[in-house]
Parts: structure tokens; sequence; C-alpha cells
């Protein structure tokens, strides 16, 4: 009795000694996990492994090292440059690879452990990047630059909505379910003439129409508020005509509306084009690996995070601009016709931008 006792505890001494697979690697007295050396490999190795070179990856490390150098309960800590390149591959990749750990020396346990601090410590500081300019310089050179665009005036942004797939929540929650009949959040976005993010909600349900998205939304607040007066954005005709969002025409009838109509779809593509490049680098968004395998909340804080690195991107003089993605989820199809009384404040604004720059 007592020798079988024994063998069944050395049978389940097994799979506990095996669990940590960095103890493995590294042996009891490590204190970091330090194997890969951004100094080691070159700039193409790491573009080609983490989607970004080594500027990036190390201006990253100083702007995120406090926050993931943060006390920790575990015997051995992950040093901030690997807890980056792990986030990183993952963001770029859409999956957790053996190769991928095994590069930076890590096991696909520790990786998530990695994207979870990297994605918390980048959403902490979305309203650092991510945000509408402030004084009365900056604004105007935003209206210069849409100007500059194909002749729209007044242009604070460019607005539209984008569905990243998640996986299902729950077999009763039916408020993720979009048109298509996919799980999904329907992410509500303003970018500037550049492809630079101004604002960014990545939470709302994938039910939820674009309209209804835009109306329950803090930008909307932001705007019905006052708070960018003298401007507007650009959307299409999935929103509502506001005194603060231009939408295009349906039926231009007159030369002046088709110019107004050309003009606003010259503009406004730049926000698409802004979302094929958002995916295009950020595989784990694009649906080619799969949908997102988070809770809505979790994938939302991804979302977020691959948009506070897009901008840094454009802050740091990188090329954002690239090839769209293949395999990218498709986007479910807006019903234009809304049933609601025209804002007759809004017409009024529109009219005389027709008269006084498109006639």
């Amino acid at each position: 009795m007592a020798t079988a006792q024994k063998k069944y505890q050395l049978i389940m001494a097994v799979p506990i000694a095996v669990l940590d697979c960095d103890l493995l690697l590294y042996g009891p007295g490590h204190r970091t996990l330090d194997r890969f050396k951004l100094e080691d490999v070159t700039d193409e190795y790491l573009v080609s492994m983490y989607g970004f070179p080594r500027q990036f990856i190390c201006y990253l490390v100083d702007l995120l090292g406090a926050n993931l150098s943060r006390p920790t309960q575990r015997s051995r800590a992950i040093s901030p440059e690997t807890q980056i390149l792990a986030a990183l591959g993952f963001y770029t990749s859409g999956s957790f690879q053996t190769r991928m750990g095994d590069a930076i020396g890590i096991s696909q346990a520790s990786m998530s452990r990695c994207v979870a601090n990297v994605t918390e410590a980048l959403v902490e500081r979305a309203s650092q990047f991510i945000h509408f300019p402030e004084d009365d310089a900056s604004l105007q050179h935003l209206k210069d630059d849409f100007y500059a665009l194909a002749g729209m005036p007044g242009v604070l942004g460019l607005v539209d909505c984008n569905h990243v797939a998640i996986k299902a929540p729950n077999a009763e929650d039916l408020s993720y379910v979009n048109r298509k009949g996919l799980h999904s959040l329907n992410c509500l976005m303003v970018c500037d003439a550049r492809g630079l993010l101004l604002s960014a909600e990545t939470h709302w349900p994938g039910s939820l129409q674009d309209c209804t998205v835009l109306q329950q939304s803090a930008l909307r607040n932001q705007f019905e508020a006052g708070m960018h007066k003298d401007g507007w954005l650009l959307g299409d005709n999935s929103f509502f005509l506001r005194t603060w969002l231009m939408t295009p025409l349906h039926i231009p009838e007159t030369p002046a509306e088709c110019r107004y109509n050309m003009a606003h779809s010259a503009t406004h593509c730049i926000i698409e084009r802004t979302f094929r490049t958002i995916r295009s680098r950020f595989r784990c968004l694009d649906g080619s690996k799969g949908t997102l395998q988070y809770s809505p909340e979790k994938a939302s804080h991804i979302i977020l995070a691959c948009c506070v690195l897009h901008n840094i991107s454009l802050e740091l003089g990188l090329d954002v601009w690239s090839s769209p993605a293949a395999g990218q989820m498709e986007q479910p199809e807006e019903e234009y016709e809304h049933m609601e009384s025209l804002d007759s404040e809004a017409y009024r604004v529109q009219q005389e931008l027709l008269l006084t720059h498109f006639s």
C-alpha cells in the first residue's frame, strides 16, 4: 500500500514540475528573463518577428518600463523589454506562437501574461496619445491639412465605425451579434488627415448600428457641449446630419452638390484607409487568425492598445501606410434610411457650406 502511494505521489509530481516552463529554462536562481537582447539582432529581424524596428521598441521600453516593473508575487520577473516583445509579437501576428516564445525565452503562458500587462499599460496612456488638439493653432492646422486634400473646409476629423470579431461572450448574450451574424465590437474612431487617431471608443457591442453608437458616445457629448465649436466632423450616410457632423447628400442634383459630395468622399476615404492600415499591421484584429479569444472588455482593451501603438508609430515618423490585410473581417453593411426628423439647423449649415465653398 505504501509503495503504491509513493508511486501515485511521484506521478502527480510530474505535471506540477513542468507547469512553469520558464523555471525549466532558467532554473530557480534566475531573477529576470533576459535571454533575448535587442543589440544581438538586426532591425530586419525585429520588424519581421515583432512588426516594429529597434527605435520603436526602445521607445516603448522607456515609456512603459515603470509600469511593467511593478512588484510581483512571482519569484522571477520578466523584463519590460521581453514583455513588450511578447505583446508586439501577439498584436502583429494574432497568435501565441511557440516559436515566438522560444525566440525570447518564455513559455506561451508567460506570453499571455505579458500581453495582458502591456495592454493595460498602453490603455492607461490612451488619453496621452489619442486626443483632439486643444490650442487654436493646432486646430487650424487640422483644418488646413484636410482642406489641402480636396478643398473641404472646416474639417476637424473623419468619423466612422469598424467591427472587430470577438469570441461569443456566452450563448444568451446577443448584444454582440452584428448584421452578419458574427460576434464583434463596433469601434467608433476619428482620425486626422495623416491617419492619426483623435478619438477611439472600442467597447461598443456589435449589434449596435453606427448611428446608435455615435448617439451614445463620449465623442457626441464633446461636440454637443461645444468643445469643438468652429468646425465639424465628416461622416458617411450611416450617421445623421448635425451642425458638427457633415454627411454626403443622398441624391446630389446641382453641380455644387456634386462637387460637395466629391470633396467629401475624397476626404473621408482617409479613415477607411486608416482602418485597413491598422488591421494590416495588427493582425490580431483582422480576423485572419480567427477572432479575439477574450471577453468583450479585454478585447476592447487590446483594440485600444493597438490604436495607441498606431499613433505612436505616426508620432515617431514610421511609415504606417501599408497594403490591406488578407482575410480581414467583412464589415456589416449599414442601413442608411434613418427614420428621424431633419435637423433644420444642421441643414442650414450644410446649405451655407454648399453656397460659400462649392457654388
